[in-house]
């Protein structure tokens, strides 16, 4: 390669990153929003019969999410959520539904969470009664919709929108669902530090929330600073190589 073909290449290069510094809003907000909008494809697609699209679907998201069907949002149900009888909710339980569906494990006991019972939970899609599931669980789609929600409102007001002090961060997004998942976690074998506790679904939906769009008042206007660093940078080169002609 001559060195003209490798200099015209860099330049090509060089315009290219400029492009995705002064849009980066617009293709972020649109790689969250796509990936917290598909979970709803997947019981859309379980309601009309595309069963084997919606398992790509599933089967995409699984290595991101425990997929419990008791700690998931359905769609086309009875109900929007099936929380365990543990848990203490006004909703009719998981295992009240499930106990009569062939192939679904129900636990041995109300505290049991062996894992017979946690993959049975993560296999089970839903049906037409229940409804079915999301591919991501309760507190995964609040994160990922309240971070979607975010960049929405910062490619609004953009650089209107100061980054969220750490400290608050922590304690108001950090907290509440680090407290909740792991009080929840802790609870089980094999630690049993205290009773056991189910979290129930206006909590998940809350702290998953609360962390996701704090999660982007954070990450979003250090991000913008980064990109126009990077934006004056690259504008500087190509003027040099446009000089250089």
């Amino acid at each position: 390669m001559t060195q003209d073909k490798r200099r015209a290449r860099a330049i090509r290069l060089n315009q290219w990153l400029l492009g995705i510094t002064k849009n980066w809003v617009r293709v972020l907000t649109v790689i969250i929003g796509v990936y917290a909008t598909l979970p709803f494809a997947a019981p859309i697609l379980m309601k009309v019969g595309l069963t084997g699209v919606a398992n790509v679907l599933y089967t995409v998201y699984s290595p991101m999410c425990h997929q419990m069907a008791f700690r998931s949002v359905f769609l086309f149900g009875e109900q929007a959520f099936y929380p365990r009888e543990i848990a203490d909710t006004d909703y009719r339980s998981y295992e009240n539904y499930t106990n009569s569906i062939e192939g679904v494990v129900q636990p041995r006991f109300a505290e049991d969470f062996n894992l017979d019972f946690v993959f049975s939970a993560r296999d089970f899609r839903g049906n037409e009664q229940m409804g079915y599931k999301t591919t991501l669980c309760a507190r995964d789609v609040a994160i990922y919709v309240a971070m979607f929600i975010g960049a929405l409102i910062y490619g609004w007001l953009g650089n209107r929108i100061r980054a969220l002090p750490f400290w608050i961060y922590v304690i108001a997004g950090v907290g509440p669902i680090g407290l909740d998942g792991l009080s929840q976690l802790l609870s089980y074998a094999p630690f049993q530090l205290w009773q056991v506790r189910e979290t129930a679904p206006f909590f998940r939906v809350a702290t998953g929330a609360m962390f996701g769009l704090m999660t982007a008042w954070l990450a979003f206007p250090y991000i913008g600073e980064s990109m126009r660093e990077t934006r004056l940078d690259l504008e500087a080169k190509l003027a040099r190589a446009n000089q250089s002609k």
